[in-house]
């Protein structure tokens, strides 16, 4: 499987969207400070993820997820959760 997943950091309140195959690795290197796009956002949470079978399509959904349209239909999305925070 191919995963895309949406970390929300707690410092800055801001999105990261990454790839990955193994998820559950992925999101450890990140809360422990080891990915370097991440490790001066601290605390992050996994707000969010969607598995796929192609990694096409997983690339793909990851590059639309960034763009600004991407972000509204994100936060569209978890709206409620957003709300809580």
């Amino acid at each position: 499987m191919y995963y895309v997943y949406v970390l929300l950091s707690k410092k800055d309140k801001k999105f990261y969207i990454g790839f990955t195959e193994n998820l559950k690795s992925r999101v450890k290197k990140h809360k422990k400070g080891k990915i370097f796009a991440t490790k001066g956002r601290l605390p992050l949470n996994l707000v969010f993820y969607e598995a796929y079978l192609n990694k096409y399509d997983a690339l793909r959904r990851e590059k639309y997820l960034k763009t600004k349209k991407g972000k509204t239909t994100l936060r569209s999305m978890l709206r409620e959760y957003l709300a809580k925070i």
